[in-house]
C-alpha cells in the first residue's frame, strides 16, 4: 500500500481522557458502551446467542461512547441501523468515522450535521427512524462500529532466508522427477466431508418448531433523527493500517418487553411482587367474634 491519506476529511473526536473499563462495554481495541442520556445509565449488555443486545426506552435520547483502549489513534467508522452517523450513506468500512487520539474517549449523541451540530439519537418506533424514513428499514435496530489502527512507518529489516538443502537432484532430473512423483504418492489425501446425521436434522427440527412458536413481539425499535444539538468537531487526517477493519463491533437493540419475549433477558424475579389472589378473603370457615364488645 503506497503511502497517502485515505480519507481527508475524517472528523476528529473533541475527546477526553478514557475512564475505567465498564461491565457493559464491549471491545477490545476500545471500550464501546450505550449510554441513555435520559437517565445517565449505561445499559446492560445481554449476550444472546452469539450477539449482544441493549434495551432501549422508546422517548429516550442515547449516545454511543468509545474509549479508545490503545496508547495510538484509532478510527471509529460508525453506523446506526445501517446508515453512517456522519454521511448518512448507507455504511460500509471504507467510509470517513471519528479519530480517536491514545486513551480518549468520547459520546457520539447524534448524526452529524455540520462540525458543529447532531441531530439526537432517540428510540422511536421503527417506521419512524430515520433509516425507514430514508427506504431503508432492512437494517433497524443494530449499532456498528469498525475500527482501525493507525499505520505506522518503520525502516525496512533485511532477512537472509536460512540455508536449505537440495533435497531432490536438479529439476528435470529422473532421480528428482522420481522423488516428487514418491512424495506426491505418499501425501494422504483430504478427507470426505462427513454427511450430517438424523440427530442433527432433527434438531434442526425441533429448533425450527421452536422458532415458529415464539410470542408475537411487538414493534421493533429504531433511531430517529431528533432535534439540533451543539456538538464541536475538527477534521483530520488519518491512513489505515489496513484496509479492513481490526475489530468490528455489533450491538443490537430493541424494547427490553421484546427482549424479554425472544428470550434475550430472563425478566428477573421480584420478591414485592407478590401473585394476586382472586378471594383475598376467602379464610375458610365462620370465625368467632371478637371477646370484648358493646
Amino acid at each position: 500500500m503506497s503511502r497517502k491519506v485515505l480519507f481527508s476529511a475524517v472528523v476528529a473526536a473533541t475527546a477526553t481522557l478514557a475512564a475505567s473499563m465498564n461491565a457493559s462495554a464491549i471491545g477490545r481495541i476500545a471500550d464501546v458502551t450505550v449510554i441513555d442520556r435520559t437517565t445517565g445509565e449505561t445499559l446492560p449488555v445481554h449476550f444472546y446467542k452469539g450477539e449482544y443486545w441493549v434495551a432501549g426506552k422508546p422517548g429516550a435520547k442515547y449516545s454511543v461512547s468509545v474509549a479508545n483502549a490503545s496508547g495510538g489513534r484509532i478510527l471509529a467508522v460508525m453506523s446506526v441501523d445501517g446508515v453512517n452517523v456522519l454521511n448518512g450513506q448507507t455504511a460500509s468500512f471504507d467510509q470517513s468515522g471519528y479519530v480517536f487520539n491514545g486513551y480518549q474517549r468520547y459520546e457520539v449523541t447524534g448524526w452529524r450535521k455540520s462540525n458543529q451540530e447532531v441531530a439526537a439519537f432517540e428510540f422511536v418506533p421503527s417506521p419512524a427512524s430515520y433509516a425507514a424514513r430514508t427506504g431503508r428499514p432492512a437494517n433497524v435496530g443494530v449499532i456498528g462500529v469498525a475500527l482501525f489502527n493507525e499505520r505506522v512507518y518503520q525502516p525496512p529489516v533485511t532477512v537472509t532466508p536460512p540455508y536449505t538443502p537440495y533435497r531432490y537432484g536438479p529439476l528435470g532430473s529422473a532421480k528428482g522427477e522420481a522423488a516428487r512423483e514418491s512424495a506426491a504418492d505418499t501425501a494422504a489425501p483430504p478427507p470426505a466431508p462427513a454427511p450430517a446425521s438424523a440427530a442433527a436434522n432433527s434438531a434442526s427440527g425441533e429448533m425450527a418448531k421452536r422458532a415458529d412458536a415464539r410470542p408475537e413481539m411487538r414493534e421493533k425499535l429504531g433511531t430517529g433523527h431528533g432535534e439540533r444539538e451543539w456538538s464541536q468537531v475538527s477534521h483530520t487526517n488519518f491512513e489505515r493500517a489496513q484496509s479492513s477493519p481490526n475489530e468490528t463491533i455489533r450491538i443490537r437493540y430493541d424494547s427490553f418487553e421484546n427482549l424479554v419475549s425472544m428470550g434475550v433477558i430472563r425478566e428477573p424475579h421480584r420478591p414485592w411482587q407478590r401473585t394476586p389472589n382472586p378471594f383475598p378473603e376467602s379464610l375458610g370457615y365462620v370465625p368467632d367474634p371478637p371477646r370484648h364488645w358493646r
